[in-house]
């Protein structure tokens, strides 16, 4: 089997593990907005609401960039997803601590709730490793092969 040499701009070489890091992501994404709307988007505040809707639109590009094999892909899910899961996991799991808290411990929510939650930091912890993990490679592939150019030039 031949492979077709990789097209600019775009990452292949183990990017299998961030396209499936990306759909889990995705499927946690979506079944923590499904809960959002099935609470009613006035179960939150203005503030919890709108920094929702900003994260969302940057996990829509990250994981498009993800599946898509764009080459900063691996960037954007390690910056990304880790904060994601830090931010969702402050805003849900800790108790109620202000404006941006939705805290589920003291809103007295469902399992639904509980597992839409958990599935979106879980799915952007997978992501954020998963890119990091690439980007490493990347990194360390790009300084082996300076290195042996540097070396074969001497």
């Amino acid at each position: 089997m031949i492979d077709a040499p990789p097209r600019p701009g775009v990452i292949s070489a183990g990017s299998h593990l961030l396209r499936y890091a990306a759909l889990a992501y995705g499927v946690g994404f979506l079944l923590h907005t499904a809960d959002h709307l099935r609470r009613g988007i006035d179960a939150v505040t203005p503030q919890v609401l709108w920094t929702g809707n900003v994260a969302s639109v940057i996990a829509i590009a990250a994981i498009a960039l993800a599946i898509t094999g764009h080459r900063v892909a691996p960037a954007i899910a390690a910056a990304h997803g880790s904060t994601q899961a830090i931010g969702v996991a402050a805003v849900h799991l800790l108790p109620a601590w202000g404006a941006f808290s939705d805290s589920l411990p003291d809103g007295g929510a469902d399992v639904l709730s509980w597992a839409a939650v958990l599935a979106e930091i879980v799915g952007a912890l997978a992501f954020g490793v998963a890119g990091a993990m690439l980007l490493r490679r990347t990194v360390d592939r790009r300084r082996t092969e300076r290195s042996d150019t540097l070396t074969v030039g001497r």
